[in-house]
């Protein structure tokens, strides 16, 4: 097992009990991509915050479609997807699965520590090419982003992500966030603080979201899902899937 030191700013500290297992319900039946009720060409960059901007409809349906199947690879044992649980003992709502490095409250390690213990998923070439990708789009160039991490969570209905301040890594490049199934509500309160003024965002499936700069350590989370309204013949269970990608910094 490899442990790893975190910047300064960062929390500190892992639950003893551990993640909670858990797997996806079988794909339905195919759908052709016609029943995709979104085809929307991709919208144009929008800076929403400095540093953050907002791509709509970067993924087109055969393009998500490939990241869902992907995704239920991922998602299955060892390193499988699992709640992970808060070093207070609360399990987070939503279902996560990692790789390159494995993320829990609040550490990276090579190993899933929380479950079962097994080396952590390398993630495909073409993920990482996606990702510098959507550093282009969003910022013109991807320069010498270099990910090497991806934590996909799974939103099923009810489940929310609380204000939080991605902290663990000491690299400074920015977070790649694609927004797949039922549309969310992301919010973003400050670098400094977690309370009101809000700046909220709706991100719809194929939606890529970007931050960085000035944004890169702000506090931001999910506080609502609307169910129902993922494209049809996506292939996720009821939810939102996203999949983040970071560089870490880590050695």
């Amino acid at each position: 097992m490899e442990r790893v030191s975190v910047p300064p700013t960062a929390r500190r500290g892992r639950s003893r009990q551990g993640g909670q297992p858990t797997a996806l319900p079988a794909a339905a039946a195919p759908c052709s991509l016609p029943l995709f009720d979104r085809a929307d060409p991709a919208g144009p960059a929008v800076e929403v915050l400095p540093g953050a901007v907002h791509v709509p409809s970067w993924l087109d349906g055969p393009a998500q479609q490939e990241l869902v199947t992907a995704f239920r690879a991922w998602a299955e044992p060892p390193a499988g997807l699992r709640h992970p649980r808060m070093p207070t003992g609360h399990l987070m709502t939503v279902q996560s699965v990692c790789l390159g490095w494995h993320w829990q409250p609040y550490a990276y390690t090579r190993t899933a520590d929380d479950t079962d213990g097994a080396p952590v998923k390398p993630a495909p070439a073409w993920l990482w090419d996606l990702a510098r990708g959507a550093v282009a789009a969003a910022y013109g160039d991807a320069g010498a982003y270099a990910p090497d991490a991806v934590i996909a969570n799974l939103y099923a209905p009810g489940a929310k992500l609380g204000l939080h301040c991605d902290g663990e890594e000491p690299a400074d490049a920015p977070v790649v966030t694609i927004s797949l199934g039922d549309t969310c509500l992301f919010r973003f309160a400050g670098v400094d603080r977690r309370t009101a003024p809000f700046m909220d965002l709706w991100l719809r499936s194929g939606d890529l979201l970007v931050f960085g700069g000035p944004t890169r350590r702000i506090y931001h989370g999910v506080p609502k899902v609307l169910p129902g309204t993922a494209p049809a013949g996506l292939g996720l269970p009821p939810g939102r899937l996203s999949i983040t990608v970071r560089e870490t910094g880590l050695s």
